[in-house]
């Protein structure tokens, strides 16, 4: 099977390009491909990037150009352009009785929220592994769990994403050895959620961060995860087993699971 060469092509960061594309190759299994993210196209650097893909073939095209007339170039590259602009804006503008406004980077803008989300990231960091516990009921959600269990990523993805105030508590040695989670937890339980992985998994991640340490050995991790398990069932804390989970995905559960709440 030939290797394809996958554009993701926007007039912005490209992000949702990507998102796009990559959500629908995932369907395909056995498929080869590389990607480039080309952002920020123009009206000036369109050409080049046309003799960019007529050049690499087999190549697909994953496209957010919001300029019409942009997207109409594209199509001169030869290789097959997807583009839910071209695809649901006509059909979106008859039935909303409106004419679409093609301006760059709305979906990114500072009416979605921007400065909310800034401000949930600055959260993120100033309570970040166990940073400020006596503040954590400022926290709308709190991630708790064994170290490099995933915490710090996903407090980040949540705040950056959802605009969410997420504050990260790892649990130590002591707390595990305790009856009880922590007082700061208990003090906060509607909005705790705890991380979990298999141990194979966290004594590999371990494993790089500090090779042939004790941190890092099976036996280890199984006694941490194992203690820290207890300590959320015993509280009633929802847990989510970050294995075989990307960090988009455990923090659309958790997100998802608050809203429901």
């Amino acid at each position: 099977m030939a290797d394809w060469t996958v554009f993701f092509v926007s007039d912005h960061t490209g992000v949702t390009a990507e998102a796009m594309g990559r959500s629908l190759l995932s369907q395909f299994s056995g498929l080869h491909y590389k990607t480039l993210t080309v952002p920020f196209v123009s009206p000036g650097n369109l050409p080049d990037l046309l003799n960019r893909i007529a050049s690499s073939s087999p190549a697909l095209v994953f496209s957010t150009l919001t300029d019409p007339v942009l997207r109409e170039k594209l199509k001169a590259s030869g290789a097959p352009v997807f583009d839910p602009f071209s695809a649901f804006s006509v059909p979106l503008a008859q039935s909303l009785e409106q004419t679409p406004v093609s301006i760059t980077g709305l979906t990114h803008g500072i009416n979605q929220g921007y400065e909310d989300r800034m401000e949930a990231v600055n959260f993120a960091l100033a309570f970040d592994d166990g940073l400020n516990p006596e503040r954590l009921a400022e926290a709308d959600l709190i991630i708790s769990g064994v170290s490099r269990a995933g915490k710090t990523p996903t407090a980040l993805y949540i705040a950056l994403q959802y605009g969410k105030k997420v504050a990260n508590y790892p649990l130590t040695p002591d707390d595990l050895e305790a009856d009880s989670l922590p007082q700061q937890l208990l003090a906060n339980l509607p909005r705790l959620r705890g991380l979990t992985l298999s141990p194979e998994r966290l004594a590999q991640i371990r494993e790089a961060r500090l090779p042939s340490s004790r941190y890092a050995s099976l036996e280890n991790c199984r006694r941490e995860l194992a203690a820290a398990e207890r300590l959320f069932r015993k509280h009633g804390v929802p847990q989510i087993d970050s294995t075989h989970r990307s960090v988009e995905e455990i923090a659309a559960r958790i997100v998802h699971e608050l809203r429901n709440l």
